[in-house]
């Protein structure tokens, strides 16, 4: 059996647990490679595991392309969730449409309201929820687990592919055929809002192209808060 395989029977596990003893469980789409993969796997393997994704209003084109391609392609329904409309006029009224270049309390605040808010809409209800987040996308994931009581959100949370290298990501990709957004051929390997997003240069860091302006501690907009008690392995 090949490495890539037996991350996947990892994967196909971790998921059948997360449903066998915590049901209801939903996945958090960010429409990224990753949770391409897992889009994809999810579909298989577990399509009772509910899906959603996060319109925050200010998605590039690429992603709204992909959200469509999404839902002719799989059979789990990809639910959107937004902003609090009201919220987002208060924020402009105050900061102006493109406050968050300003300050990072300005732009976590424009996170919060656009991610986070929508986010806990989402997980209302749900007793897990998984992501696509890998150990290696950035500093401030490393003490990520597996599976872990996520205080934050008061729910246990599920990284399948924490320990999938960028390549394990690709080659799952392009050996399954699975839809993704277009912009990472063009040098975006993480992708967000467009205002916050650009395409890196080789040798640069996968999450340098996220808020870009910022220093690297702080690349983070809130969706994943490592509080985490206690760990619990699947």
């Amino acid at each position: 059996m090949s490495e890539l395989h037996q991350k996947i029977d990892q994967v196909r596990a971790v998921l059948a647990n997360a449903v066998r003893d915590y049901a209801p469980v939903i996945f958090a789409n960010s429409l990224g490679a990753e949770d391409m993969v897992l889009t994809d796997l999810i579909d298989k393997y577990q399509p009772d595991i509910e899906m959603f994704s996060l319109d925050t209003g200010r998605l590039p084109q690429e992603t709204y392309d992909l959200m469509q391609e999404v839902r002719a392609h799989y059979s789990v329904p990809l639910q959107i969730f937004f902003p609090d409309a009201r919220r987002i006029e208060e924020y402009v009224a105050q900061n102006g449409v493109n406050g968050f270049y300003d300050s990072v309390e300005l732009r976590k605040s424009c996170c919060h309201i656009r991610k986070v808010e929508p986010l806990r809409r989402a997980l209302s209800g749900k007793r897990a929820w998984i992501t696509g987040m890998r150990r290696e996308q950035a500093p401030t994931r490393g003490v990520l687990q597996v599976s872990a009581f996520d205080v934050e959100n008061g729910l246990q949370k599920f990284n399948p592919l924490l320990d999938w290298s960028n390549a394990d990501v690709w080659e799952y990709i392009k050996q399954y055929e699975v839809p993704y957004n277009k912009l990472h051929d063009r040098f975006y390997p993480s992708i967000g809002c467009a205002p916050c997003t650009r395409a890196i240069t080789p040798g640069e860091d996968i999450r340098s192209g996220r808020w870009w302006w910022e220093d690297t501690q702080n690349k983070e907009c809130g969706l994943h808060v490592n509080k985490i008690t206690p760990i619990k392995q699947v």
